[in-house]
Order: structure tokens, then C-alpha cells, then sequence
């Protein structure tokens, strides 16, 4: 069996319509009917006064005074009151001796009648409105007295309007309101319709529990997302921001309403942001993170925004740039894989010569040089990753056509690093700065790069140099900036090594300069600060490092 469909709420719009559209007829109604009520009296005092004063007029009127005196009122009376019925639009003007005996009305056969009301106060010579059911039927009136010269009174006049001709004219009155109503109305509908469709388009027909429910799941997913969502308006101020977006922007407190320009990013990542065109994947650094940034104009006509997203990707960077060296040891070991074999070739062809004592010696020489190569770089650093970046990077080196020495100065025992500077930090610094100082040599006379690696004081030192074109002293403060190279952009872009290098540096509070080498080029020093529970380990370790090496490690051997 089919459950039937439970019909959809109505949206917020709608509700809204329904309500005011309720409210302006509760309106409309109540004020029509306040206003039939309070015209009805007014209508009712209205037709009491004209009464009073038509009685009044007739009562004052000379000829009627004088025609009551004559044997046959009725003759002359009669056709006065219809003519005064006439003229003042009253329903009945009744003149009567003092008895009440009628000497006109409207029915003549009324007349010689005795009058339906009260008099007593008209006797008394006054003049007074009342509400009676007559002859005519229900009647306002006034009854005033006809005196004569000595203030007799010697007749009474009544003048009177049917209450079903007040009705009439309130009824006219309320149907023109009605109308008038109706229009304001339809009009108040009209407008309220207008401005629902316009709600409706907003709120794309949701109604409030649909938005409510979207409002919930959108601070749930805001909280949960742990990639960073930066929303902006059109004037670059920050509308919304998550939890993420703030981890990985650095940034703290109250920030919505925040032009970005104020937040104290990078300058790169800046302008990244205020760019009116989209961005896709470019990757940017903020504080102590590598950021894939991407935006998107948010438009509907005009430009309402923008929406920004932003991925960590800080620990795969890093894993590149480890993958990276690793290429860079696969080929070196490819090299040398040839290489070795072209000199065993040649050991087997001095043996097949009967030249065994030869072949002995050239492969000796060979084995003495790259062992004098390990241990000349594992004595002056013993620490295990570090000497084997050295290593692969001293055959890298000199796969490119450059001498990379490790000089006497260098000096690093195994354990020296305390937990809070991790190996791959290291890496990324001293081997970044090592690949730069390879491109700014490779090609120039006598292409040498001289690395130092030791501890000085409660601080580890890196100091790497090269023979290259060195670094022009206004560009000094502009190399550690993401995206600056002077050398021509490559499949992959130029420019985040040494970025990626100040901030590691940054991160462990430590320090990075560049400066012109000795020989010519440019020499790059990098300080750590090593934490208090490595500092007993320090002093020692500077000591030994001292007289590590004796005429430095040098590529030429071709070991990798």
C-alpha cells in the first residue's frame, strides 16, 4: 500500500503573503465596521438636528400660526407640510392642535388622527428629538411647540426622517468605503505579492523549517570541513569565515567585516585574494603553512563576493620535495650504475689483457675515492639523514657539472637534534638551499658549492655557498618571497625553494640571511636555536666538530 505524499509545507514567502494579506482585510473589515457604526450615529444626530430645525422653521412660520387660528387648518396646513417634505427632504412633517389631533400628514387619511409620540414636553414649551415607531415605522423626530403672541401654545409641529432612510444613506456610504476597501486591498495584495515573489526568489521558495534546517547544517559543515572557507563581499571584506580558514590563515579574534587587506597576510597571498579573476591551485605561503589557494567570483548581475578555498598542503610539499631528492638520487645512481659499469668493463678487458696487477690498481683507486668521499662526509656530519642528503646532493652535484665540498668547519654528531627539530625540517632547508646554490653555480668557472653544517653555541648553523652571479643587494629581501626567481620560469615554476626555506626557518624561531660570499656568489646562514635539553649536548659536539674534516669532501669521485 502507497503512503500518500504529505503535503509540503508552505514556504516562508507564501506564509508571509497569507498573513499580511490576512492582516490587511482583519483591517480593512474592523475599520469598515467602526466606520458603519460611527456613521450610523453621526447619520442618526445628522437627521435629528435637520428635524429640529425644519419643525423649528414651520413652528416660526407666520402663516401657520395664522392658518391654525382659521375654521380648516387642514385646507391651507397640507399643502404647506407637503411642500416643506419636499423641499427639505424629511419624511413627514405632521402639524397637530394640542391635543395631538393631526391637522397634516403624508397619508391623509392620518389626518383627524391623534399623533403616535410623546408631547408632553412640547406642551411644556420646549423642543425635543426622540426615536419612535410611528405610523410611518421607526422615525428620529423632534416635536416643538406653535405659540402665539401671549406664548400659548396653540398647536404642535413634528418632523421626522424614516431610520430606513438613514440606513440608506449609511448603506451608500459603507458600500463606497467597501469599495474603496477592496481597492486598498487588492492593491495591499498586489504589492505583497510583489514583494513574496521577490522573498521567494531569495529564499528559492524554502519555507522556514527548510531554512532552519539549512541554516543547522550549514554551521555543522563549517565546524566540520577542516579545508578553509573564506567568504568575501563585494568591497573585499570577509563575510564569513570557518574554523579551518582561521587555522590555516593564522588569523584570530573577530575577523568578519575585515577587509582582507588588513588581516596581515603575505603580501602574494594579498593579492591572491583582491584579484577579481578566478584563481585555480596556486599554490601560496602563510605563516608556517603551504597553502593550494583557489577563488571564485560569486555574480548575479554585479559582483557580490567572493569564494575562497584553501587546502593544506604543507606536509605534501614536503613529501615532494623529499620525492624530488629521491629522483635526483635515482638518476645520480643511474649515472653512476653506467658509470660502474663502463669501469668494470674495463677491469674485465685489463684481465683479459693478462694485465691483472693494472686492473687491480684501477679498481682500487676507484673504491679508495668513494670511500674517502663517505668518510670524509659521515665524519664531519654524522648525523644519518643529513649525511645522506649531503651525499646524494654531492653526486647531483657533480652529475650537473659542479664541485659540492663540505668544509673543515662542518661538524654534527649523531643524536645532537632534540625531538622539536625534525630531520625533515633539516632537510628541507639545508637541501632546498643546496639546490639553489647548485642553479646559481652550474656553468660558472670553477661551479663549486661549499656547504657548512655545525653548531655554534646553543645554536645549529648553515651556512651554504656558491660561485654563481650572487645576489643583487636590492634583491636581498625580495629572494625568500614566493614566486621570485632570476632565472626563467620552468614546467613546474621557480621561486618556493627558498620560500619554503624561510618559512621552516620561521617555524623553529630560527634566522636566515644572505650575504656575497668570499670567493664571489652568494652565501646563505642559516641559525636554530637548539632547545634547553639538547644545550648539555652542544658544547661537546662544537669541540669535536671542529677538526671534522681535513681537505673537505669534494664530488669528484663521482660517488653518490
Amino acid at each position: 500500500m502507497r503512503i500518500p505524499d504529505m503535503p509540503r509545507p508552505r514556504s516562508l514567502a507564501g506564509q508571509l503573503f497569507a498573513m499580511q494579506a490576512v492582516l490587511i482585510a482583519v483591517l480593512v473589515a474592523g475599520y469598515a465596521l467602526f466606520t458603519y457604526v460611527s456613521d450610523r450615529t453621526q447619520a442618526e444626530d445628522a437627521a435629528g438636528r435637520q428635524a429640529r430645525a425644519v419643525a423649528r422653521s414651520v413652528a416660526d412660520s407666520p402663516s401657520v400660526r395664522s392658518a391654525i387660528q382659521a375654521p380648516n387648518p387642514t385646507a391651507e396646513l397640507q399643502p404647506y407640510a407637503l411642500r416643506v417634505m419636499r423641499d427639505t427632504e424629511v419624511d413627514f412633517v405632521t402639524i397637530m392642535n394640542p391635543q395631538g389631533i393631526r391637522w397634516t400628514h403624508p397619508d391623509e387619511s392620518q389626518i383627524g388622527q391623534r399623533f403616535r409620540g410623546n408631547t408632553a414636553k412640547a406642551l411644556k414649551g420646549g423642543t425635543f428629538t426622540e426615536t419612535y415607531t410611528g405610523t410611518l415605522g421607526a422615525s428620529v423626530r423632534a416635536v416643538t411647540p406653535v405659540e402665539d403672541a401671549n406664548h400659548r401654545v396653540v398647536g404642535l409641529v413634528s418632523a421626522g426622517i424614516k431610520v430606513e432612510s438613514i440606513s440608506k444613506r449609511v448603506q451608500d456610504q459603507v458600500t463606497a468605503l467597501f469599495a474603496v476597501a477592496g481597492c486598498a486591498l487588492a492593491l495591499g495584495a498586489i504589492g505583497t505579492y510583489v514583494i513574496n515573489a521577490s522573498l521567494r526568489r531569495h529564499t528559492h521558495g524554502m519555507n522556514a523549517a527548510e531554512l532552519s534546517r539549512m541554516h543547522d547544517y550549514h554551521q555543522a559543515a563549517l565546524h566540520a570541513v577542516r579545508e578553509g572557507l573564506l567568504m568575501l563581499d563585494g568591497q573585499y571584506r570577509v563575510a564569513l569565515i570557518n574554523d579551518g580558514g582561521r587555522e590555516l590563515l593564522g588569523v584570530s579574534g573577530e575577523v568578519v567585516g575585515t577587509s582582507v587587506a588588513e588581516l596581515g597576510l603575505p603580501a602574494p597571498l594579498t593579492g591572491a585574494l583582491l584579484a577579481s579573476e578566478p584563481r585555480v591551485d596556486e599554490v601560496h605561503l602563510a605563516a608556517d603553512r603551504v597553502l593550494v589557494v583557489n577563488t571564485s567570483p560569486v555574480s548575479g548581475g554585479e559582483r557580490r563576493g567572493t569564494v575562497v578555498t584553501l587546502r593544506d598542503v604543507t606536509e605534501l610539499q614536503s613529501l615532494m620535495g623529499e620525492l624530488d631528492s629521491e629522483r635526483g638520487f635515482t638518476q645520480a645512481l643511474r649515472s653512476q650504475a653506467h658509470e660502474a659499469a663502463n669501469r668494470l668493463h674495463t677491469v674485465v678487458s685489463l684481465i683479459e689483457l693478462g694485465r691483472a696487477a693494472e686492473a687491480v690498481d684501477f679498481a682500487t683507486a676507484e673504491l679508495e675515492l668513494a670511500q674517502a668521499l663517505t668518510d670524509q662526509v659521515v665524519s664531519a656530519v654524522s648525523e644519518p639523514v643529513l649525511a645522506a642528503l649531503l651525499l646524494g646532493k654531492t653526486a647531483q652535484a657533480n652529475e650537473r657539472g659542479v664541485e659540492l665540498v663540505v668544509s673543515q668547519e662542518s661538524g654534527m654528531d649523531d643524536g645532537l637534534l632534540p625531538e622539536s627539530l625534525p630531520a625533515r625540517d633539516l632537510v628541507t632547508i639545508l637541501g632546498n638551499l643546496i639546490d639553489n646554490a647548485v642553479d646559481a653555480a652550474q656553468g660558472s668557472v670553477g661551479a663549486r658549492v661549499t656547504v657548512t653544517a655545525r653548531t655554534e653555541g646553543d645554536a645549529l648553523l648553515f651556512r651554504v655557498a656558491d660561485t654563481g652571479a650572487g645576489v643583487d643587494p636590492a634583491h636581498a629581501s625580495l629572494v625568500f618571497e614566493r614566486g621570485f626567481s632570476t632565472k626563467p620560469a620552468g614546467p613546474g615554476g621557480r621561486g618556493l625553494g627558498l620560500a619554503l626555506v624561510r618559512q621552516a626557518v620561521h617555524r623553529h624561531e630560527g634566522t636566515l640571511s644572505v650575504a656575497e660570499a668570499a670567493g664571489g656568489g652568494a652565501e646563505f646562514e642559516v641559525r636554530l636555536p637548539l632547545r634547553a635539553a639538547a644545550a648539555s649536548r652542544v658544547s661537546g659536539a662544537g669541540a669535536s666538530g671542529a677538526g671534522a674534516s681535513g681537505a673537505g669532501a669534494t664530488s669528484g669521485g663521482g660517488r653518490g
